[in-house]
């Protein structure tokens, strides 16, 4: 029986690559903004070492997650918070590093959230995104959708995945809140959608949502469309499981 993969296995490549422009050191107090279960926030616990490190994400079940997790690891320098990050309070200048993976593209005011962010920083502090670039470079974001209802994707409106994926508008948003050096690095890796296609068959209609989409279809138009998903999931699939095209930023920037 295939079973559900985790948003953790999704983003397995990604996640290497924050991790290793994040150069978590030696004593270093750590944020991770939007830190989901805490894998990222885990890993900067372990490099840490005696230093802190805090994830916050406003979904409570997933931060009970990431604090079993947490113990199963024996990790004694990790917290976890419900907050959100536009107007938590932080502790001011206590951070040497704050890191994101995909965790910022949501803020109703960004220069705002960024400032408080900002302000959590210590004066040279290092700043570590990871941010979708547009959903036209995501294929992840439209070839399943398109292949369930058959229409292109709908361009995202308000608060969305894509909210930062102009360097130009991302980068007057964190200059606007005090950071300097702010660097854009390309990430092309595809996400993964499990092991083989039975899995991410399973993925996609239950953990993706799109049972919901298929619910509005008449029962042949419905059938059509799982017929249609799973041709493209097998024509998706490679010796090292199914993958779908993406494209990210990794943004870099300190805070003076």
């Amino acid at each position: 029986m295939s079973t559900l993969f985790d948003y953790d296995a999704e983003l397995r490549r990604h996640n290497d690559i924050l991790r290793a422009a994040a150069r978590v050191g030696a004593g270093d107090h750590v944020l991770d903004v939007g830190c989901g279960t805490g894998q990222a926030t885990r890993e900067a616990a372990r490099a840490s070492g005696s230093g802190r490190v805090l994830g916050v994400d406003i979904s409570a079940p997933m931060l009970a997650r990431a604090r079993q997790l947490s113990a199963a690891e024996g990790l004694a320098n990790v917290t976890f918070e419900e907050a959100d990050a536009q107007v938590h309070a932080f502790p001011p200048a206590g951070f040497d590093l704050c890191l994101s993976r995909f965790g910022t593209m949501f803020f109703a005011d960004p220069v705002a959230a960024f400032s408080n962010i900002g302000r959590a920083l210590r004066p040279g502090a290092r700043l570590v995104l990871l941010v979708w670039q547009g959903q036209d470079r995501n294929e992840w974001a439209t070839a399943i959708r398109q292949t369930i209802t058959g229409e292109p994707p709908a361009t995202p409106t308000g608060r969305n995945a894509f909210t930062l994926a102009d360097p130009a508008v991302t980068e007057g948003i964190l200059t606007a809140a005090g950071f300097t050096e702010i660097d854009f690095a390309d990430v092309h890796e595809p996400v993964y959608y499990g092991p083989d296609s039975a899995t991410a068959y399973d993925a996609v209609l239950h953990q993706l949502k799109f049972q919901d989409v298929l619910a509005t279809l008449d029962p042949v138009a419905a059938e059509r469309a799982r017929e249609r998903l799973r041709a493209t999931l097998d024509a998706h699939t490679t010796p090292e499981g199914v993958h779908f095209d993406s494209r990210a930023w990794l943004i870099k920037a300190h805070r003076p």
